[in-house]
Parts: C-alpha cells; sequence; structure tokens
C-alpha cells in the first residue's frame, strides 16, 4: 500500500509540475573556442566586451553561435593574429596560452588555426597585392616573384605546427570532440576583382593554390590526429570577397565593410558555425 501511494503522489506531481525533460535532466555541453581572427570573427561588431582588446573577439563569431545554437557553455579564447605556437605561450601581455582554457573535462573545441603561422597568410596577400598595384593588374608579379615559396613553408613549416597543436588539444581534452575548420575562399578560382582585391589577374589563380595548399594541410593534420576536419571549400565556393554585400562571407579589401579587411564578416561566421554543426551532429 505504500509503494502504491508513493506512486500516485509521485504521478501526481508530475501531472501538476511537469516532469524533467531529458535536455533539462542533461547538463550544458562544456565548450571551448580556440584559434585565431577567422574564429574570433575580427572586424565583426559589437566586440567581445569579455576579450582582451588586442583580441579584436567578436560576440558574434561562430563559436558563440555554435553556443547559443545547442545551448553549450562557452568559454572563448580566440585571439586576432593568434599562431599555433600561442597555444603553449602568451600571446600577448595577459593573454594566457589558449591552452591554458582546455580541461580533461571539456566536450568540444573548435578552432581555426594555422594561417598566421609563419606570416604565409598575410604575407601572401600583402606581397601579391603590393606587386598588383606596381602592375596596375596585368600579369602575374607575385607568383614570378614568389614561386613556390608560399606553399613550401605551409608544407615544411605550417603542417608540422599543426599536427604539435592539435596533438596537446587532444591531450589536454582526451574525451573532446576536437574539430579544425578550413579557411572559406578569399579569392575566386580563376577571374578576380582588382577594384575590390588588388591582385593581378594572373596572381588570382595562384593566391587560390596557397590557400588551396593551406587548407589540404590543415585537412592532413586533422587526419593524422584524430580531429575532424570541417571543409569548407564546397560550401564557400561563390561566396568569396570579390561577391556583392549580402554573397559574400569575406570582406574585401577596399569597399569593404568590416574594419578588418580579408576576414569573414557577420554572414560568413554565422555560415561557418552552420557548418560546423552540420558536420558535427550538433542541435
Amino acid at each position: 500500500m505504500r509503494c502504491l501511494a508513493a506512486c500516485v503522489l509521485t504521478a501526481l506531481a508530475c501531472v501538476l509540475l511537469g516532469a524533467p525533460s531529458s535536455e533539462a535532466a542533461t547538463s550544458s555541453l562544456r565548450y571551448v573556442a580556440l584559434g585565431d581572427s577567422y574564429s574570433a570573427a575580427s572586424g565583426v561588431l559589437p566586440p567581445d566586451p569579455a576579450a582582451p582588446p588586442s583580441c579584436l573577439r567578436s560576440i558574434d563569431n561562430y563559436p558563440h553561435v555554435v553556443a547559443a545554437g545547442t545551448a553549450a557553455q562557452l568559454t572563448d579564447v580566440t585571439c586576432g593574429a593568434a599562431e599555433t605556437k600561442d597555444y603553449f605561450t602568451a600571446q600577448y601581455s595577459g593573454v594566457p596560452p589558449q591552452l591554458d582554457a582546455v580541461r580533461r573535462d571539456t566536450q568540444l573545441v573548435t578552432m581555426t588555426i594555422g594561417g598566421n603561422d609563419s606570416g604565409v597568410f598575410i604575407d601572401s596577400i600583402v606581397d601579391c597585392g603590393s606587386a598588383g598595384l606596381s602592375t596596375l593588374g596585368q600579369g602575374s608579379p607575385c607568383k614570378d616573384r614568389y614561386g613556390s615559396s608560399f606553399e613550401d613553408t605551409i608544407r615544411t613549416a605550417t603542417y608540422p605546427s599543426l599536427v604539435k597543436a592539435l596533438r596537446a588539444v587532444r591531450a589536454a581534452a582526451p574525451k573532446a570532440t576536437v574539430a579544425i575548420l578550413g579557411y572559406p575562399w578569399i579569392l575566386p578560382s580563376e577571374v578576380g576583382c582588382f577594384d575590390k582585391m588588388p591582385i593581378a589577374t594572373g596572381d588570382v589563380p595562384y593566391l587560390r593554390g596557397i590557400q588551396a595548399t593551406l587548407n589540404d594541410a590543415v585537412r592532413r593534420a586533422a587526419a593524422a590526429t584524430g580531429t575532424t576536419y570541417v571543409d569548407m571549400n564546397d560550401v564557400s565556393d561563390g561566396h568569396d570577397a570579390c561577391r556583392p554585400i549580402g554573397v559574400r562571407w569575406i570582406e574585401p579589401v577596399l569597399q569593404g565593410t568590416n574594419a578588418v579587411i580579408v576576414h569573414p564578416n557577420e554572414l560568413g561566421e554565422q555560415q561557418m558555425a552552420a557548418r560546423t554543426m552540420r558536420v558535427l551532429h550538433l542541435r
């Protein structure tokens, strides 16, 4: 009789108060966001008031979008200009190593990283832009001058640094899902837009090839470390910096809307979040 009475009272309480859902009973996903300016969404407004000013982090970066979409508990240490070495040492005064944020009970880690290593990403854009201006957009002055040097650096220096960083993340959070995103396309495959991206005609496919090599290094490093690779190549094709507002995911050097050029805009960050959630089956 006592058992029957207890069952009746429990059932009545569930009717009156509502039984806890499985979602409410499950603790929030413990999510740490690492990475560089593509993860920080440098240049996208509004800025994150909790971030060090030097990191140029936005509250609308893709980690915040993912966290909002999954009700995750987010620790965001993304920082503009970060390199793989900044996972292990302080990037700036008051900005600790990014790996310090990763705990053994962390469940999800995402990042973009590697583009700033050895200055490859920014140097190729700046150097090819200067070369393009010198020829008024004609020829392939950047390719003629630098040849395979950028890609050689990616293969010999960036790739092993990526492997080292990803292994360290996995060691710090052995049970976590770790994902690294490729970089969305900055330029189209063939025909550029000299009025927005001052790259010589022949250097447009050259720069696209450098980015393809970088994304491939990210992919290979992910495969070598058991990390999930979030491929942005197909989904970002046709959304490069040469496209109009509302279509492009990356802001151009000229006629752009963001203070930080050649970086994802708000739409780009949203699409990076959507792709990440799709690949990781997050809801």
